[in-house]
C-alpha cells in the first residue's frame, strides 16, 4: 500500500473512531440531560419524577399519617433502597462517567486506531481499539459501583437532599478541601502525566497488544491511571449535585483541560487552590 493510500485510510479510520466517540458521548450526555430535566420539572405526580421514580419519595421518610415529618424537612431521613434503586443509581453513574470521560480519552483511542491500521497494513495486526476502550470503561464502571455505594451511605446518614447534593455546608467544604489538596499531591502528578502523554504511557507499558485480552488489560491500566487522576474531582459531584448539569459539565471540562492542554501541573494546582479556598469559605460560613 502506497504512502498516500495509507494516509487516506488512516484519516478514514480516525474519522470513524472520532464519529463513534462523538455518538457515544452525545448519547451519554443526552441521557444525563434527560435525567436532569426530568428531575427538576415535575411530572403529573407530586414531586419530581425521574425515569419513573419519585426521587423525593425515595429519599424522604414520612410519618405514619403519610405527611412528611417536620424534622425530616430539615434533616431528611432516607429509607432503605430497594434493588431497583441501586440499579437505577448505578446506571446513572455509569452513563454519566461514560459521557464525562470519553472526550478525555479520545486522543489515546485515536492514536490506537491509527497505529492499528498501520500495523495491519504491515502484516503485524494488533487487537481492535474496542478492546482497549472496553478495558478503560471497565475501570469507570467499577468506580460507578463504588459511587453508588457512597451515595447510599450518604443517603442513610441523611447527608443528601433530594437533588443528590450534600445539604451540609461543612461536609461540602471538607470534600472541596480534600479534592483541592489532592490536586497538589505527587500521586495526582504521576497519574496525570500518564494521561497527558499517550505515547509515553504505551512506551512504559510495553506498547500495543496483539491479543484482545492484552489490549483489554492495557485499557484497564490506562483507566486506573485516569481514575487516580480524576477520582477526587468526581467526588465533587456530591457537593454541587449528582444531577446538576452545569456542575457535571464544569467537572468534565476541567478533566478535559487537565489532560489535553499542555500546561503540566498548572491547571490542577490552580483549580486545587481555588477548591481549598471555596471549601474553607463554606465551612467558616456554616460555623
Amino acid at each position: 500500500m502506497g504512502d498516500t493510500a495509507l494516509e487516506a485510510v488512516l484519516r478514514r479510520d480516525r474519522a470513524v473512531v472520532t464519529a463513534a466517540l462523538v455518538v457515544i458521548a452525545v448519547l451519554a450526555w443526552a441521557y444525563v440531560l434527560w435525567l436532569s430535566v426530568d428531575m427538576v420539572m415535575p411530572g403529573d405526580s407530586a414531586g419530581g419524577d425521574m425515569a419513573g421514580m419519585d426521587m423525593s419519595n425515595m429519599d424522604m421518610s414520612t410519618t405514619d399519617t403519610g405527611s412528611m415529618d417536620m424534622g425530616a424537612a430539615v434533616a431528611p431521613a432516607f429509607r432503605t433502597w430497594a434493588s431497583a434503586d441501586f440499579a437505577f443509581i448505578f446506571t446513572m453513574w455509569a452513563v454519566m462517567m461514560v459521557g464525562m470521560m470519553t472526550p478525555s480519552v479520545a486522543p489515546m483511542l485515536l492514536l490506537y486506531a491509527g497505529v492499528g491500521r498501520k500495523a495491519r497494513a504491515d502484516g503485524r495486526p494488533i487487537a481492535a481499539t474496542g478492546w482497549f476502550f472496553a478495558g478503560y470503561l471497565a475501570v469507570w464502571i467499577v468506580f460507578s459501583a463504588l459511587a453508588t455505594g457512597a451515595q447510599w451511605l450518604l443517603a442513610r446518614l441523611a447527608l443528601l437532599d433530594p437533588s443528590m447534593a450534600t445539604d451540609s455546608a461543612i461536609l461540602g467544604g471538607l470534600v472541596l478541601i480534600a479534592a483541592g489538596l489532592y490536586q497538589w499531591t505527587p500521586m495526582k502528578g504521576v497519574c496525570l502525566r500518564q494521561c497527558q502523554a499517550p505515547i509515553a504511557f504505551l512506551a512504559s507499558h510495553g506498547g500495543f497488544r496483539s491479543a484482545p485480552l492484552g489490549a483489554l488489560r492495557l485499557g484497564i491500566e490506562h483507566g486506573v491511571y485516569c481514575l487516580g487522576c480524576c477520582w477526587a474531582l468526581m467526588a465533587l459531584l456530591f457537593v454541587g449535585g449528582v444531577m446538576n448539569l452545569l456542575w457535571i459539565a464544569g467537572i468534565a471540562i476541567l478533566v478535559l483541560l487537565e489532560k489535553t492542554v499542555p500546561t503540566g501541573q498548572v491547571i490542577p494546582r490552580v483549580s486545587g487552590l481555588f477548591m481549598v479556598v471555596i471549601g474553607v469559605w463554606l465551612i467558616f460560613r456554616a460555623l
